[in-house]
This record gives structure tokens, sequence and C-alpha cells, in this order.
């Protein structure tokens, strides 16, 4: 890529970081509520629950815009990948790390990929349920969250409830409806000395729940 072209890249992301940000705080009015972390500079695996395609845009308009340039959502290959413009709008626009499920060799296994962006000094933001879901409870969390942290274990986990993206953005719909929305923040998930997989991703899932602002709501 020549310097002028990773020149007109940088800011087509900076612009729309900066720009989908500011749509996030006019459309939902954003709150963050940082219960058990801060605000950090500091490498992060945000992992989250996920009921709309604008979750992440709403978790990372809640970081700093240092942090923001750093930290990439990952997405489904199979859904961001199918055309050429959702992989431009994923990739280009929206600096986001496509991974497939039906990968066929190392060099797409998920997880790598994962550890590659890490490995770069940048955060993640992932969704161990690994799908949207619109149902009221957590979907059981897949093994990517414990198997980062294992690898990667001085990168700290930080839970994070979005609440209402749901009935913002719902599936199938492009136009976001104005509602107040809070993304809270918990404090780090470690996994335990000898703590077996299951263990702590039931843990760590228990702990995405009690952040729930109001878990007996209907959303």
């Amino acid at each position: 890529m020549s310097k002028l072209s990773l020149r007109t890249y940088t800011l087509l992301q900076t612009v729309t970081s900066v720009g989908l940000s500011a749509m996030a705080w006019a459309v939902t009015g954003v709150r963050p509520i940082w219960s058990g972390s801060e605000p950090s500079d500091r490498q992060r695996i945000y992992f989250a629950n996920h009921t709309s395609h604008g979750d992440f845009i709403l978790l990372s308009a809640c970081l700093s815009e240092t942090e923001r340039a750093k930290t990439h959502a990952i997405a489904a290959a199979e859904y961001w990948g199918k055309s050429r413009l959702r992989r431009f709008i994923a990739e280009d626009m929206l600096s986001s790390v496509l991974i497939s499920r039906q990968w066929t060799n190392e060099a797409e296994h998920p997880i790598s990929i994962m550890l590659s962006v890490l490995d770069q000094g940048h955060s993640l933001i992932i969704f161990p349920e690994g799908t949207r879901n619109t149902s009221d409870e957590l979907l059981p969390f897949r093994s990517g969250l414990y198997n980062l942290s294992m690898a990667r274990p001085d990168v700290e986990l930080i839970p994070c409830w979005i609440e209402n993206m749901s009935r913002v953005l719902p599936k199938g719909q492009f136009l976001p409806v104005p509602l107040l929305c809070r993304v809270v923040f918990g404090a780090p998930v470690v996994v335990g000395p000898g703590e077996e997989r299951r263990a702590f991703l039931q843990r760590a899932r228990a702990e995405l729940l009690a952040l729930n602002p109001r878990p007996d709501r209907d959303d």
C-alpha cells in the first residue's frame, strides 16, 4: 500500500470512527457506567452481550479516542464477508476483524487471527455467545474467551453489558430508533489457578449477567 493510500485509509477509518461515535451519542445518549473498572489505555479484551449490529459501535463510543482507534470488533466473515460492500464496511470503514467459523487451515484459525491482533498491541471487542441473541438469557459462552486468556494472560478481560441496542437497532432494521442506552463495564475477569475451561466460561457468563442494570425488565 502506497503512503498516499495508507493515509487515505487511515483518514477514512478515523472519520468513520468519530462520526459513528457522535451518532451513537446523539441517537442513544449512551451512558457508560464503570463498575469495577476504569477507563484505561491498557490493552484489553472487552466481552459483551450481543443483540444488534450496533453493539460494538455503542461500546466503542464509550472509549476514549485513543483507545477506540486501537480497539477492533471481531465479526463473522460468513456475514460481513458475503459481498465486497459488506467487507468494505466492516474492514475498511469500521476496522473490524473478520473471522470464519468454517476455517480450513491454521492461518484462518479464529484464535490465531485474534492473537495476531493482540500481538500488535491492539484491543478486541468480542461477543462470546458467538451470534446475535434476542432472548432474555445469555447463550452459553464459546471457548474463545478462555483460549485467549490462557494464551495472553496479561491482557485484561472486561465484561460489558450493553443495554437496549436490540430496541435501537432491531435485527433486520437499518435506521436506528432514538432510545437511551447504557454500557456497564465490570471488573476484570481472570482465569483462576487450575480453573477448567467450562468453569471459567460459566463464571465469566455469570459476571456479565450480573452487570445487567435491569435484570427483571424485558428489553
